[in-house]
């Protein structure tokens, strides 16, 4: 079976975005991307909630088109309203066995990219393998939280942390159910 691995930018402040998504203050470009494009690389399969892929709409993103075309990507919502034919699968109210069905049909690792409440709900149904950080030292104040209705509280052990440019820090978690 292969992990979920729940990889995403963090202010200091515990928001993967700030108010109405704005992720302007988070790095675009040095090492720390660097790093992180090597990661989505590796990754087989994508997870993400309908706030997260729908963002990308913004960016040019069209509904049915695949932000990640080297993965399978799914959206889990019951509300999407997605195109027939659409490059990505939607998943209307999947439950704990319904994730791990995906994790043994995966070819390779899963990368949960969003949001704070569907990583919320993963942690706590203990579906989630690693976390991996990248710590921005920025404040938002408000936005959408790392991690949101957790309730089960694991224990981490860190893996690995590196220091970037600017006084961005890259940290690796194994969660520990």
């Amino acid at each position: 079976m292969h992990p979920i691995i729940y990889d995403v930018a963090v202010s200091i402040d515990g928001y993967i975005s700030g108010p109405e998504g704005d992720v302007s203050a988070f790095p675009h470009e040095g090492t720390v991307v660097e790093d992180y494009a090597t990661r989505l690389s590796q990754y087989s399969t994508c997870l993400m909630g309908r706030n997260t892929y729908e963002f990308g709409y913004a960016f040019g993103l069209t509904p049915g088109d695949n932000p990640y075309p080297h993965m399978r990507s799914i959206v889990i919502s019951s509300t999407i309203e997605l195109p027939d034919g659409s490059q990505v699968e939607q998943m209307a109210n999947p439950n704990a066995e319904t994730i791990r069905a995906i994790q043994e049909d995966a070819n390779g690792p899963i990368y949960l990219c969003g949001g704070g409440v569907l990583a919320g709900w993963a942690i706590s149904n203990e579906l989630v393998s690693y976390i991996r950080l990248k710590r921005a030292p920025i404040i938002l104040g408000s936005g959408v939280k790392l991690l949101d209705g957790v309730t089960h509280l694991p224990e981490l052990k860190e893996l690995e942390m590196k220091a970037h440019d600017g006084g961005i820090i890259y940290q690796e978690f194994e969660i520990q159910y």
